[in-house]
């Protein structure tokens, strides 16, 4: 595995809750509802009884599992019950806004990497989502597209397949993600070169992502996209020195 950031190819995403801040979404959504009902609710209890409510065995496709999950969590958080409340949460994704260092962080690595979307979400919404960032993608993976989704490995399967299509190995990929659960883990397990992106590193606990079984360490470790896009940057620059240094020693020698 490359420990150099500029030694690879491709950069592989998820993108709920690395680029799209859909703990924010879901949250502001589920404040307006309250709001309007009078009543008033905790955030990060939210996102405890969200991420219960997700992982059942019974889940959806996300995010129109979203309907599902506000019939379970409205009446523990006092919330108004009815389907139409859960289509409300489902539907506000189509305007989940990403993280403020999303956009222009992909856009930096765009000119550099060949950027591949790998999400969990439905292709309608990764559509949104897409749009939010930009659209700096050079190819997309959705759950409609894979029939499954991660940490499952034959999701990444399917982009591995796409690489080799290409002329690539897993060795040409460096896997970026913020969920310990669906990415690091498994794609530790599955020979890929990985970087965390620890979006809640100012938060207790995993908000409303699942907690993994067993914490990976990964690869490479920043706080945000924007800490990673600037490490790519200072690589690069520190690369065309060394190149610059190494010509005039040549000529002069």
């Amino acid at each position: 595995m490359s420990k150099n950031l500029l030694g690879f190819t491709y950069l592989t995403f998820d993108v709920v809750g690395t680029l799209i801040d859909f703990e924010a979404g879901i949250k502001g959504c589920l404040a307006e509802i309250a709001t309007e009902a009078g009543i008033s609710v905790d955030g990060e209890a939210a996102l405890s009884l969200y991420r219960e409510a997700r992982y059942a065995k019974d889940a959806d496709l996300f995010p129109d599992d979203l309907v599902r999950v506000y019939s379970v969590i409205a009446p523990k958080l006092g919330l108004p019950a009815g389907t139409e409340h859960g289509e409300r949460l489902r539907d506000s994704a189509a305007r989940w806004a990403g993280f403020p260092d999303s956009k222009e962080a992909m856009a930096r690595l765009a000119k550099r990497y060949k950027l591949i979307a790998m999400t969990n979400a439905r292709r309608w919404a990764f559509t949104h989502f897409s749009t939010e960032l930009g659209d700096p993608f050079y190819a997309s993976f959705t759950a409609d597209d894979t029939g499954t989704e991660k940490p499952d490995p034959a999701f990444f399967q399917h982009v591995f397949d796409f690489v080799e299509r290409e002329g690539g190995g897993k060795a040409d990929i460096l896997h970026v993600a913020q969920s310990q659960y669906h990415d690091i883990g498994i794609s530790r397990q599955l020979g890929l070169t990985n970087c965390w992106i620890q979006r809640r590193h100012a938060q207790q606990g995993y908000g409303g992502t699942i907690e993994p079984a067993q914490f990976t360490e990964p690869d490479f470790h920043f706080r945000s996209m924007a800490e990673l896009a600037d490490a790519v940057d200072a690589a690069a620059e520190a690369s065309t020195a060394i190149t610059a240094i190494t010509a005039i020693t040549a000529i002069t020698a």
